[in-house]
């Protein structure tokens, strides 16, 4: 049977089954200095606060958890916790509460003796000026008796003196540290709501907003979160504001952060995290994808750069190319086979996308697998349909779509092959170079956009390509929403 060791407490292991017992702490003297002397300071709290005469501890002397605040100690190293040592119902064999843990923690405060013998001489200079000479007399036939009394009186008017001293010293130094807490909790608070990643935090600071989200400017982003805030619903059970919804996902798309690292900024869950972007990154596919559009003929002309109108007149509509994301490797061997991508040595998707001679993206396909070649993914995009007769497509060595673009009256143009000949003549090395200055401007716009949104440039989970029904993949939406904020926030060239 453990019994608890605390005075007038009777509580044991057969009576009370529901109550622990915790041993008295030993020194640890094997685990560097510092902790051999928290644990050192820690026993002698324990012994002080036990209050018996003449106790000696025991292996099995025990407190039980009625004398902690929580049920149980707390941990050697935090010292702070009301519970490092025992402070509920402790009566010790004196009858007083805590006396030994005061003595320990409050030294008593003693009058210095020369306080005292001056406050004894000026009593004395006192009566001896309103009794006397009789009264001198008098005091000198017996100085022993009423020097004693005076010094009595004294000790004690001073011991009261000192105790209300004391007290008020003592309340002063505890309304000083209450103020300090209270100061130092408002200070906290303020440096918190700075690192939150909320609309006033960010409204004056353009550095964080270039660097979280991407956007030139919080006029920028106030745009987007206006345009798209209507459609953002609460269905998910969150803290995070609308306004801080779209910044997650904004950041997760920009510098691609692990969801746990969004969790832990924003205070909330992994799978908050992961369910706020899926829904999120819809709404901006939806509300965004009109930024990618086909441009009418005379938009075109009023805004043709001037190396296009040197070298291929009027006529230029679209320069495409294709570009491929690393995806996660598929379990299932099929779809291991139709990602793999011959020329990256990895499984990937790949996207056509097509931009006009002033640099904006104006069309993008679907994720097709990186087996595809770049000739079926055009002949089946959607692309030729949107060609008018005559326009010009450029593009690269690969696209062997001669055929099917003739067959809607326009016209591909692509450096020549050295397929066959020793070299190119003069003129075909002439066309190559031309079609080479203008066709890099696509590779440019490509690389802002993986450059900008580092989400593209890494590994994509396997989930973001799983559909279900009609619903577009979730990588489809993210390649998107990139494309059409690439579109709203620069441009690769200048007219």
């Amino acid at each position: 049977m453990v019994c608890c060791v605390i005075h007038g407490c009777s509580n044991n292991s057969n009576k009370n089954p529901g109550v622990s017992f915790y041993a008295i702490p030993t020194v640890r003297k094997c685990e560097g200095k510092e902790t051999e002397e928290l644990s050192q300071r820690r026993r002698d709290l324990w012994l002080a606060r036990i209050n018996r005469l003449n106790f000696q501890p025991t292996p099995h002397s025990k407190v039980c958890s009625h004398h902690f605040a929580t049920g149980k100690p707390s941990y050697l190293h935090d010292s702070t916790h009301p519970d490092w040592a025992h402070s509920l119902k402790l009566v010790g064999e004196t009858g007083q509460i805590g006396k030994a843990e005061r003595a320990t923690d409050f030294p008593e405060k003693r009058p210095r003796k020369g306080c005292v013998m001056a406050r004894y001489n000026r009593v004395q200079q006192r009566r001896t000026q309103a009794s006397g000479s009789g009264s001198v007399a008098q005091e000198q036939d017996s100085p022993g008796m009423n020097n004693t009394e005076a010094y009595s009186e004294v000790v004690d008017a001073f011991e009261t003196v000192e105790e209300d001293a004391c007290t008020s010293e003592v309340c002063s130094k505890i309304q000083a540290d209450h103020q300090r807490l209270l100061t130092d909790n408002i200070t906290l608070k303020c440096q918190l709501a700075t690192e939150k990643l909320s609309m006033d935090t960010l409204r004056h600071d353009e550095k964080k907003i270039r660097f979280y989200t991407g956007l030139p400017s919080f006029a920028t982003l106030m745009v987007l979160y206006n345009f798209i805030e209507g459609s953002l619903t609460d269905s998910i059970k969150t803290s995070l504001t609308k306004f801080q919804k779209l910044v997650l996902v904004l950041m997760r798309l920009r510098h691609d952060f692990p969801e746990q690292d969004l969790a832990y900024r924003f205070g909330i869950s992994q799978s908050t995290v992961s369910k706020t972007f899926v829904c999120v990154i819809h709404v901006l596919y939806v509300k965004l994808k009109k930024f990618i559009f086909w441009p009418r003929r005379d938009e075109l002309l009023k805004s043709m750069p001037i190396t296009f109108k040197q070298h291929f007149g009027l006529r230029v509509t679209v320069i495409i190319d294709c570009f491929e994301i690393f995806i996660e490797r598929p379990s299932s061997l099929t779809a291991r086979s139709l990602t793999w991508s011959s020329y990256k040595h990895h499984n990937t998707i790949k996207y056509l996308i097509g931009i006009t001679p002033q640099g904006s993206i104006s069309f993008l396909s679907k994720a097709w697998g990186g087996r595809t070649n770049d000739k079926h993914i055009t002949e089946n995009s959607g692309l030729l349909e949107l060609l008018n007769p005559g326009d010009f497509i450029l593009a690269d060595r690969g696209f062997n779509i001669q055929e099917s673009v003739g067959l809607k009256c326009a016209k591909v143009v692509t450096p020549s092959y050295t397929r066959g000949k020793l070299q190119l003549s003069a003129l075909e090395v002439e066309a190559t170079r031309k079609i080479a200055h203008v066709c890099i401007h696509v590779e440019r716009v490509i690389g802002l956009v993986r450059n900008k949104y580092g989400i593209l440039s890494e590994k994509i989970p396997i989930s973001y390509l799983v559909t279900s029904g009609s619903e577009i993949a979730v990588i489809d939406k993210i390649t998107t929403v990139c494309c059409c904020l690439t579109n709203m926030c620069s441009s690769v060239m200048e007219p």
